[in-house]
């Protein structure tokens, strides 16, 4: 998924590149951070069904994954704006290192502990670093540059997250589940040690790169007043598109992370695609593939056609794609619900844009409400696992059903500017 917490465009940043300035290097170095940021995201899709086993968990108790990781954005994202603010963007990024490393850690005494609540904070810690380093990195890009082609920048990096969200099933599947040849793991059978490795992996790897950016030569940037721009409270909350769009926010990633969270578990079962937990948890790399195809394809639909139109256009695809899911049974169920992923594409992007539109001097605080509204991420994933334990996993697809008939009315009419409140100038 794409996650931009706090702002990213340049009102925010206080700071600028200098004309003729060459960036590419460091361009090249923080693209690195997006893979690597998108990857461990998606491996809670795959850790998922691996503690759900571990610890015969229900499916409200399982979805407690997303919520610690994803609730960490709404926490953390105003404190790191303002710490990224005190201390610069390399050394910000340098700090969610570390902090994602120790996070990564923590999963070595939690597996040796045996506590869920344990593991639970380990991913909050994780979640922590990351929502830091995007805060850092974001805006990093987005000044390293032109202003007008900041968006092309963005876009940029933004592939190289969705590379990391591809790629990361087919690591976790391997190390967590034996590979797709693996027989389907039971209740007692999953070990805690089976964990510690890949999270050891890129306990390593993110220190590292700490190490590595502490020392390159990167342009300073990003120190400024940290009470700029907080998206506490003021007039943005006031624009109409913007407050609808935060909810569009919300219920999209919270749909996005939902279906994600459930796909390993749901294409397991034996009436949909009757295959093992391992094999089905490569399967998570079509969702998140078909999400980054649709982002290249997207990105030359919407400079011809109306981006509000396009949005509708794949919500309701969704919606149907999900209704097939909910009504069928097995490959016609299992790939109508990966297709949602290609749908997926331009939704975060867009409803962020829209949002935004026409904010002039509130946009960096409607950013940072946007930024906030990631929490879905948290809450509807809980509140799926919740129909899921009471109605069945493929009833409970319902709940992101309906976010995407949300999303298809806020791209007709929500987004529309001419509802906005009069801005003050």
């Amino acid at each position: 998924m794409t996650a931009t917490p706090l702002s990213t465009d340049t009102a925010v940043t206080g700071a600028t590149g200098q004309p003729g300035q060459n960036y590419r290097f460091a361009l090249t170095a923080l693209t690195s951070l997006f893979f690597i940021w998108g990857f461990i995201t998606c491996l809670n899709d795959i850790l998922i069904p691996y503690l759900k086993l571990l610890f015969d968990l229900s499916y409200t108790q399982a979805m407690l994954i997303q919520f610690c990781f994803f609730g960490a954005y709404f926490i953390v994202s105003v404190p790191a704006g303002m710490l990224v603010s005190r201390i610069g963007y390399k050394a910000g990024i340098v700090t969610g290192l570390l902090i994602a490393g120790a996070g990564c850690l923590l999963f070595l005494p939690a597996a040796a502990m045996h506590v869920y609540g344990m593991f639970l904070f380990a991913l909050f810690i994780l979640a922590s670093g990351i929502t830091i380093l995007q805060v850092a990195a974001n805006p990093y890009v987005s000044v390293m540059g032109k202003p007008e082609t900041a968006s092309s920048r963005l876009t940029m990096t933004q592939a190289f997250n969705s590379l990391g969200t591809t790629l990361a099933p087919f690591f976790g599947a391997w190390l967590i589940f034996g590979g797709m040849d693996a027989p389907e793991p039971v209740p007692g059978a999953v070990t805690e040690s089976t964990v510690q490795l890949p999270y050891l992996i890129l306990a390593a790897s993110l220190i590292l790169m700490a190490i590595i950016f502490a020392w390159l030569k990167l342009p300073a940037m990003g120190k400024k007043d940290p009470t700029a721009a907080l998206p506490l409270g003021g007039e943005a909350w006031k624009q109409r598109h913007l407050v609808l769009g935060a909810l569009g926010i919300f219920v999209y990633v919270g749909a996005e992370v939902g279906i994600g969270s459930f796909l390993a578990i749901y294409l397991s079962m034996p009436e949909i695609g009757g295959m093992t937990t391992a094999a089905a948890s490569h399967y998570i790399a079509w969702y998140f593939g078909g999400a980054m195809f649709g982002r290249f394809v997207g990105a030359v639909v919407m400079q011809k056609l109306n981006p509000g139109k396009v949005l509708a256009f794949n919500a309701v695809m969704a919606v149907l794609l999900l209704a097939i899911t909910i009504l069928s049974s097995g490959k016609l169920a299992m790939w109508s619900l990966l297709l949602v992923g290609l749908c997926n594409s331009i939704m975060f992007p867009t409803i962020f844009s829209l949002a935004i539109h026409g904010l002039k001097q509130y946009t960096s605080q409607g950013s940072g409400i946007l930024c906030l509204a990631i929490v879905g991420g948290a809450i509807l994933p809980v509140l799926q696992g919740m129909l899921a334990d009471k109605i069945g996993v493929q009833l409970a697809f319902v709940l992101p059903l309906l976010c995407y008939i949300y999303i298809a009315f806020y791209g007709l009419n929500g987004c529309k500017p001419g509802a906005v409140a009069t801005t003050k100038e």
